[in-house]
C-alpha cells in the first residue's frame, strides 16, 4: 500500500477534527502531500472507523492512483494549495487541513478580516482574511481561497469554516486549532464590549518572532 505512513496520519488527525470540537459529522477533510501524491480524507465517511486502506490516494492534478473511496469533494480546494500557493518563507506545503469549526465560521460572517485580538493570530500571518463565500467543492470556492491565502498560511472561509496548511501535518492541524481559539477569544471579548485590539506592527512583529519559536 502506497503512502501507508501518511494515510494512517491522515486517519488520527481526521479522528482528532471531531475529538477537538473543529467538525460536526463527515465535515472537514485533510490532507498531506509526499511527492507527487496526496492522501486525503474520503467523502462522506464517519472518521471514526477510518483505516489507512481507507483513504485514497491521488496525484496532484486529481487523477485517482489508489484506494476504492472517493476523495472528499474539497478536493480542489487542496489541489489548488498543493499547486499554485505559496509558503511565505518559501517552505514546502505538505499538509492541508479544512475545517468547520464554530467560533471562526462564525466570525466568518462578521468581518473580512479576523480582528487582532491576540497575537498568536500570528500563526497564519499578519492578518487572516476571509475568502468571499463559494459553493462547497467549486473552483470559484478553491479560487477565493486562494486570494485571501496570499501571503498566509491560513484563512477562513465566509459561511463555511477555516483552511490552513504547512510543512508538516502537526503544524497544518495546530494553526487550525490557534486559528479556531482567536476568533473564539475575539467573540467572547465582542460580547462583553468593545476590545482592544493590537496594532498591526505588534502582530507583524511577532511573525518575525515565530520563524525562531521552538526547538531546532
Amino acid at each position: 500500500m502506497i503512502l501507508e505512513d501518511e494515510r494512517a496520519a491522515v486517519c488520527d488527525y481526521a479522528r482528532r477534527l471531531t475529538a477537538d470540537g473543529l467538525v460536526v459529522g463527515t465535515s472537514g477533510n485533510i490532507s498531506v502531500r509526499d511527492g507527487a501524491l496526496i492522501a486525503v480524507t474520503p467523502t462522506g465517511v464517519d472518521y471514526a472507523g477510518l483505516q489507512p486502506a481507507d483513504i485514497p490516494v491521488v496525484s496532484v492534478d486529481g487523477e485517482p492512483v489508489e484506494g476504492e473511496l472517493k476523495p472528499t469533494s474539497e478536493l480542489p480546494m487542496h489541489l489548488t494549495i498543493y499547486t499554485r500557493a505559496a509558503d511565505p518563507d518559501g517552505a514546502p506545503i505538505t499538509a492541508v487541513v479544512h475545517t468547520h469549526s464554530v467560533h471562526a465560521t462564525a466570525v466568518s460572517t462578521l468581518v473580512d478580516e479576523v480582528p487582532p485580538i491576540h497575537y498568536m493570530l500570528a500563526t497564519v500571518g499578519p492578518t487572516a482574511r476571509v475568502a468571499p463565500y463559494g459553493t462547497y467543492g467549486t473552483d470559484a470556492l478553491a479560487h477565493n481561497m486562494l486570494k485571501a491565502l496570499d501571503s498566509r498560511r491560513g484563512c477562513l472561509l465566509a459561511n463555511h469554516g477555516t483552511i490552513t496548511y504547512g510543512d508538516t501535518l502537526r503544524a497544518a492541524y495546530d494553526r487550525a486549532q490557534q486559528l479556531e481559539w482567536v476568533c473564539r477569544l475575539w467573540l467572547l471579548a465582542r460580547s462583553a464590549g468593545a476590545p482592544a485590539l493590537l496594532p498591526s506592527e505588534e502582530i507583524e512583529h511577532v511573525v518575525d518572532k515565530l520563524r525562531d519559536y521552538g526547538q531546532r
